[in-house]
């Protein structure tokens, strides 16, 4: 018992609870998987895994050591939300010009892309989401308080960046499923087409957020 609680800190059940409740809210990263995986299969969509666990374990190791620009630099966070819309709109536009075609193994295989850029798909998606610095940051200050330790801190981390890596697998594994993949053979194109619009939608959002913000401010 004095191993588990000097390892985990009391808060977190509460904190593995949230964190898990909120990768089940389809969000950028959870279209752009699915979008990749439909086509390529988990091989053509296991670097967007772990670049997307990548990025969050990142936000989580800035989150652990204090980082609190963001919340103390509104213009970089700005900054940083353009760049995901920017991001956002390029790789929906990406699927939004699939084309009707039949899935068939050898062509998947010969057309995915490679690791490194899968890669940095993932973790430029992951990266330039703000908002998942926000999060691990409320996460790692306000649920498990002032009197967690370092080493629960980097236990509670890793705790949530392998969730986040596991997830994403086993999102990708049932998609790439023969008896999944047989019936998505014939709308495969629709599903990369509805990916890339909820994606560029994602990105349209926030240009709309910023230019209401902006017109607020410039006329209040």
């Amino acid at each position: 018992m004095d191993i588990l609680a000097t390892l985990f800190p009391s808060a977190f059940p509460a904190l593995a609870l949230s964190h898990f409740v909120a990768l089940l809210s389809p969000g950028p990263d959870f279209f752009l998987l699915v979008g990749y995986a439909i086509r390529y299969r988990l091989r053509g969509s296991v670097g967007l895994c772990l670049g997307i666990a990548a990025g969050n374990g990142l936000y989580i190791l800035l989150a652990i050591i204090g980082w609190g620009i963001l919340r103390q630099a509104p213009l970089l966070f700005t900054a940083i939300e353009l760049l995901g819309a920017a991001y956002l709109l390029w790789i929906g536009s990406l699927l939004l010009r699939s084309r009707p075609a039949t899935l068939a193994l050898h062509g998947a295989l010969a057309s995915r892309p490679p690791l490194v850029k899968q890669l940095f798909l993932g973790l430029g998606s992951s990266l330039l989401n703000p908002k998942n610095a926000l999060f691990y940051l409320a996460l790692m200050t306000s649920l498990l308080g002032p009197n967690v330790t370092l080493v629960q801190q980097a236990v509670s981390g890793a705790w949530m960046t392998s969730v986040v890596l596991i997830w994403d697998l086993l999102l990708v594994t049932l998609i790439a499923l023969p008896s999944v993949q047989r019936r998505l053979s014939a709308v495969v194109w629709r599903v990369e087409r509805t990916a890339g619009g909820v994606l560029m939608a994602f990105g349209c959002w926030i240009v709309w957020q910023f230019l209401h913000e902006f017109a607020v401010r410039l006329y209040a």
